[in-house]
């Protein structure tokens, strides 16, 4: 495995992080635990989960993934061994509404948040505590452009925001805190905030892989000059770009097998794009798995590579992408098809 430092921490993170969203929906208790025990023993020290996973949102399940990994933590002891990472479920997305009475940042919500993952982690602090994403309204989840009107009603509140984290930053409840599906515009706002005297936000964690490549386009330059950790999750684009879905096919038990709305790097577009990537890595010996996963390892602005597998084979398969190098005609061939088809998937 290889390591780098968490921005603006002390924090020694793997390159690889396990991502935990299928546990207790397409995982069970007992797989979940033996991919964080496959995970450890392959030097992956980095886990990300969230107070809503798993997906699929479901309310009756909810919080059945932090407590398969807090089971683990407890049964294993090896709670000082991992780097973990939560989040807290952002708003203005109605299907989330029972989770809380008011899906916001606020202290209240933050409290209740908060307190609920580290009761269900079965640990006394998280490493590293991300806003799921933005209370305004921003393009992402497979919005291509952004709208404007939605974001007449909202009230800036980042200042606000940052000074209730900072209570358990202190309280030793949380050491680090994150942003996720951010964007330029946020960055810079909690930047602007910091620059105020309050806590730095050391990471934003987006979706990113050979089919999403916005943040390419203006955040990476706001990473560089202000020093932030990049997460990339969906290195494999639920899956899509493992080829398994090209041709028609629908692998039972596949995630987009299961749950066809999950469409977001399913268009003509994407599949069209992700051909063109598989022939890239046949023709050089590689798997498509590789490459694409190999492409997101080795951006330089990459901090760690959130994979996800519904086996060990898979999650073997991941891991082992941090020993690929891709040579500069890979490379080169990547971004030629990049140049006539970019970002097929929002």
């Amino acid at each position: 495995m290889k390591y780098t430092n968490l921005p603006n921490t002390d924090l020694k993170i793997s390159r690889i992080c396990l991502g935990t969203m299928t546990f207790g929906n397409q995982n069970s208790e007992e797989e979940a635990h033996a991919q964080l025990d496959l995970a450890l023993d392959r030097g992956v020290n980095f886990v990300d989960t969230a107070e809503m996973y798993p997906v699929p949102f479901d309310i009756n399940k909810q919080g059945l993934t932090e407590k398969y990994v807090g089971n683990w933590l407890s049964k294993s002891g090896k709670r000082d061994k991992i780097v973990l990472a939560t989040k807290i479920t952002g708003s203005g997305r109605g299907i989330f509404r029972n989770i809380r009475e008011h899906l916001n940042f606020s202290k209240t919500s933050l409290d209740d948040a908060l307190h609920r993952s580290l009761k269900r982690l079965q640990t006394d602090y998280i490493d590293l505590y991300q806003l799921h994403w933005p209370e305004r309204s921003v393009n992402i989840f497979g919005q291509r452009d952004y709208d404007h009107r939605p974001n007449n009603r909202w009230e800036d509140n980042i200042g606000e925001i940052l000074v209730s984290l900072e209570t358990y930053v202190k309280a030793g409840k949380i050491r680090h805190i994150g942003l996720s599906n951010e964007t330029p515009f946020g960055i810079m706002r909690y930047m602007e905030e910091h620059r105020r005297g309050k806590l730095k936000m050391v990471s934003t964690q987006n979706a990113y892989s050979l089919l999403q490549r916005r943040d390419d386009i203006a955040l990476s330059e706001v990473l560089q000059m202000e020093n932030i950790g990049y997460l990339a999750y969906s290195p494999l684009a639920f899956g899509v770009l493992s080829g398994k879905y090209l041709e028609g096919r629908k692998p039972a038990g596949a995630r987009v097998t299961l749950f066809p709305n999950y469409n977001r790097y399913s268009s003509e577009q994407s599949l069209k794009a992700t051909q063109l990537y598989a022939n890239i890595a046949r023709e050089n010996g590689l798997s498509l798995v590789q490459m694409a996963l190999a492409f997101v390892n080795e951006r330089p602005f990459v901090t760690s590579n959130i994979i996800g597998a519904t086996n060990l084979e898979q999650l073997s398969e991941n891991i082992d992408s941090i020993n690929v190098s891709l040579s500069s005609s890979v490379f080169k061939e990547i971004q030629n098809i990049h140049n006539r088809m970019p970002n097929p998937a929002p």
